[in-house]
């Protein structure tokens, strides 16, 4: 995976939990400094956490999945970033607003990090550097929910909906790359 490749990912990564952060910025009003990194912390820390899961079990099973792997990850990526472009053309009002407590927070950031751990299966399917890719997506991850929570109560829901489209473009886009690299269809 390229330097370019992996940055790409990690923001891709990181716009549903940017989304949700400016969702928790909205309800702190005006969230402090100090907030805003511990948001962050969270969302990036569980970031980091999931695509080394999903890239466990994706190790796993790769004796069994190993001459087609380059579809499972073009199909998982795909699933991925069609499903992050739905929810970036919804027209509903994500933001809710609910006291703010740590078990919430924890609960918002896995939510948000379910998709990195199909990343991270998909990613042992092509042999990528999973250390790399998760600190790249934790880095992304708690600097983008850091931004989106002091940014909330200013940008609220308009921001959140192009992030997720563009996470979801790219993310396409390197399934699609994936596919080019390992068949001739392209």
């Amino acid at each position: 995976m390229t330097p370019i490749t992996l940055l790409l990912l990690a923001i891709s990564m990181s716009a549903d939990a940017f989304a949700a952060s400016i969702s928790k910025g909205t309800e702190l009003k005006k969230p402090k400094f100090r907030h805003a990194i511990g948001i962050g912390l969270v969302f990036g820390i569980i970031e980091a956490i999931t695509p080394v899961l999903g890239w466990a079990a994706g190790k796993v099973s790769q004796q069994y999945v190993q001459a087609w792997d380059h579809w499972v990850a073009f199909i998982l990526l795909s699933i991925i970033g069609l499903h992050m472009i739905y929810a970036g053309l919804k027209k509903e009002d994500k933001i809710a607003h609910r006291t703010q407590t740590l078990w919430l927070l924890i609960l918002t950031a896995t939510a948000t990090s379910i998709d990195a751990m199909a990343v991270g299966a998909s990613l042992a399917f092509i042999d990528a550097n999973i250390i790399a890719t998760s600190l790249a997506i934790g880095l992304a991850t708690t600097l983008m929910a850091s931004m989106g929570t002091l940014l909330g109560h200013k940008l609220g829901n308009f921001v959140g909906h192009w992030a997720e489209l563009i996470g979801g473009v790219v993310l396409i886009g390197i399934g699609l790359a994936v596919l080019a690299k390992h068949t001739a269809i392209f």
